[in-house]
């Protein structure tokens, strides 16, 4: 297992890196309320962005993951063409919130000129920019406030600006959702960066939320797909919120490569260190999005090991955390070991479970509740105080090699469905 702590903190999320500047504006495509005195509610402007742009000084290569899901959103399918088009290269980002631009005839051709408004102000080619939105889909997105957003947008770029971003990404997010780390590569200080969002509608599967990541590391464009693929797969592959799968999953990595490193070409010391440390990054934002589940009371944890290998360590362990059951009996704080035996059992791999030792572990303790597949007398008060805490890991070990791997959820609450019952609304 990476280490998830392994490198130095710094500020900054996706403007951390060399070169990287960022803004946020609220332009309304969300509508805000309030009451007025007759009681009545009107949508109003708010303080929350809900449009972004992030630029680098430079062209960037760029490495991208989508949704597997087969109804794509819009700028999912003209981000994927941009990168084809121009060999995968990028030098800016346009992401709305509101609105996710999915299930519309008019759709492609929204996405599209919301890359050529931001291309035109900035001077470059409308194929070096990548655009992303989030939030209703099957509504027709405006254009006209976007249109008016791009002036804005432009004179507020910042090399601090990545909470005006980060802040402009969320949807029922309650907290945004930022990290960066530096490490050395070629004997050169280098950062990655980035923010996230998420907060319902995650089940990612060779796709994330919308996450947007920054390197001012020199990486080849192979090494730099070849390292998100792979983490991709041990982080946000590994989150679930509530089984649903997005449309419009995105996740981007952008290299300026302005630290002034030797090119990462090739495997070695130096891309094994560039893995660490997107590891980090993408770990930290995976448990962001978990504990700010729609309507999450805990997290969640399920970390498998004694698995044959990785990809059934995964299976298991993410079998686990999307359980209706388990997310109930978190958030009941109910030590039923019975349901963390099912999901283990029904998980899509050949695996023999049935002698696994499952424990619950928080601050407040750690308790045994199985052990060889058998369910044992435990101390009930104990175990109860242990589930009672925010942040709960199911460990379960399955005797049956080395190999081990993490996974990320939350509880399941009334406010769940609440959320989701009224969320056009």
């Amino acid at each position: 297992m990476r280490d998830m702590d392994k490198f130095p903190v710094r500020d900054g999320g996706v403007c951390a890196a060399k070169g990287f500047r960022a803004s946020g504006h609220y332009c309304g495509i969300k509508a805000f309320m309030q009451t007025g005195a007759d009681g009545n509610e009107s949508p109003v402007p708010g303080k929350k962005n809900d449009i972004a742009m992030v630029v680098s000084d430079v062209e960037c290569r760029t490495a991208g993951v989508f949704t597997s899901n087969k109804v794509k959103g819009a700028p999912v399918i003209v981000t994927k063409r941009n990168l084809e088009k121009n060999g995968g290269y990028a030098q800016a980002i346009i992401v709305n919130s509101g609105n996710a631009n999915t299930c519309n005839a008019d759709g492609i051709e929204k996405a599209e000129a919301m890359c050529r408004l931001t291309a035109d102000k900035l001077g470059i080619a409308p194929d070096k920019v990548i655009v992303a939105s989030t939030g209703v889909i099957g509504q027709v997105l405006p254009l006209e406030p976007i249109e008016k957003a791009i002036d804005p947008l432009y004179n507020g770029l910042s090399y601090t600006g990545n909470v005006e971003a980060a802040t402009a990404i969320m949807t029922t997010d309650t907290v945004k959702k930022e990290y960066a780390v530096t490490f050395t590569a070629g004997g050169k200080e280098c950062t990655i960066g980035g923010m996230a969002k998420g907060s319902g509608m995650i089940h990612p599967n060779m796709a994330t939320t919308l996450n947007f990541i920054t390197t001012d590391c020199a990486v080849s464009s192979a090494m730099l797909q070849k390292a998100l693929s792979e983490i991709v797969k041990i982080t946000y592959n590994c989150l679930s919120v509530d089984g649903d799968q997005s449309t419009n999953d995105t996740c981007m990595l952008m290299s300026s490569g302005l630290a002034g490193n030797t090119e990462i070409a090739a495997e070695g010391e130096d891309f094994d260190t560039f893995k660490d440390a997107l590891y980090q990054v993408m770990a930290n934002l995976t448990r962001m999005l978990a504990k700010d589940g729609e309507g999450a009371t805990k997290l969640v944890t399920c970390v498998c090991t004694g698995a044959p290998d990785l990809d059934t360590a995964i299976i298991i362990a993410k079998s686990v955390i999307r359980s209706p059951l388990v997310k109930c009996a978190m958030y009941g704080a109910d030590a039923n070991c019975g349901r963390i035996l099912c999901a283990m059992g029904y998980a899509e791999t050949d695996c023999d479970v049935t002698e696994a030792d499952v424990y619950y572990i928080s601050k407040a303790g750690k308790i045994l509740v199985c052990e060889k597949g058998l369910g044992l007398k435990f101390d009930e008060d104990l175990a109860k105080a242990i589930l009672s805490e925010d942040e709960i890991e199911i460990y379960a070990d399955l005797h049956r090699g080395d190999a081990e791997a993490t996974a990320w959820g939350c509880d399941l609450t009334y406010d769940y469905v609440k959320i989701n019952g009224d969320y056009r609304s």
